[in-house]
């Protein structure tokens, strides 16, 4: 059996790989959805040695299937946001400690004390709908910080603003998490020069704006907010674990995550760094549902283990995923 307490307290490779293939070995023997899938690539534990022979579930199973070992009861469902009538993924947890100890501790290993932050959330698309995993994780973290002016802003871009400038200007450590469509909404209003905060956007225009590459939309927040750097997360409904930027464009994990690339043409076959391909992830967090996921953006990723998120598979691009029909 695996103790989540293994997984928060990894700090090296030999640490991640074992954890890794006990991980794979208890999904396989416990979620029947990714057992039968890895029993139509005819894929067994003792078939698996490393890493890179893991099978990645492509992610598109969270919305046809209930991704979860079958021993474990549901105490939460968190669903992805989508458009009226689509399928939205639906992530079922049976412990949810084990997410807040994974973004508690993923964003104290890239930042620091989340006491030492006023967290101001500007997560409109979020907030406005029921079993969002972002918004689950900003509220903790704004409770978490035991500021008074820590909060979501919902509508209130005069009171955000306000509240942003006189903070910043009292010296206090700002952390101002947003969509990327509402943040541009912010500086369309208002011009800052900001000193002591941190904009950290989410990505998605979620059909409110065209979408802009990650530079352009960079590049405009950084003038509008008086900043050098922009910050990212990247997280999603399937994943209990989240990778941060610090505005280069690079994406760093957790020790208990891991990103790889797998060819576009074979999704089987799992890349060496600095190649393009799609993006698998380990978050063995994800212990009760699937570790081990096939991603539908493209990217690449570096041999300090940082990545890059370059766009999305078309829907029409995605090859070997021909296995969903189980």
């Amino acid at each position: 059996m695996i103790n989540s307490k293994d997984i928060f307290s990894i700090n090296t490779d030999a640490e991640f790989e074992n954890i890794a293939l006990r991980i794979f070995k208890f999904q396989f023997e416990n979620n029947s959805v990714y057992r039968s899938f890895c029993d139509l690539l005819y894929k067994h534990p003792s078939d698996v040695k490393r890493i890179e022979d893991i099978p990645f579930l492509p992610i598109q199973f969270f919305k046809s299937h209930q991704v979860l070992c079958s021993n474990k009861n549901i105490v939460q469902t968190f669903t992805s946001s989508g458009t009226t009538g689509s399928v939205t993924s639906k992530h079922h947890i049976s412990d949810i400690s084990i997410y807040e100890n994974s973004f508690r501790s993923g964003f104290k290993q890239f930042y620091g004390n989340i006491k030492d932050y006023t967290v101001l959330a500007l997560l409109p698309s979020y907030l406005e709908r029921e079993g969002s995993s972002l918004v689950y994780m900003v509220d903790d973290l704004i409770k978490q910080s035991h500021k008074p002016k820590s909060g979501f802003y919902l509508d209130q871009l005069s009171s955000l603003t306000n509240t942003l400038e006189t903070l910043d200007q009292q010296g206090e450590k700002v952390l101002l998490i947003g969509v990327s469509f509402a943040l541009l909404d912010l500086v369309e209003v208002h011009q800052f020069q900001l000193k002591n905060t941190i904009i950290m956007e989410t990505g998605g225009m979620k059909g409110k704006r065209k979408e802009l590459i990650r530079d352009e939309l960079h590049a405009i927040l950084k003038e509008g907010f008086g900043v050098n750097t922009i910050h990212s997360e990247y997280g999603m409904t399937e994943l209990l674990s989240q990778a941060y930027s610090n505005g280069n464009g690079f994406f760093n994990c957790p020790n208990w995550m891991r990103v790889l690339t797998r060819d576009t043409e074979d999704a089987l076959t799992i890349q060496s760094p600095k190649k393009t391909g799609g993006l698998n992830i380990i978050d063995l967090a994800n212990i009760y549902s699937c570790s081990f996921i096939a991603t539908q953006d493209l990217g690449r990723t570096h041999n300090n283990r940082s990545f890059e998120i370059l766009g999305r598979f078309d829907q029409s691009d995605i090859r070997g995923c021909n296995l969903m029909v189980l």
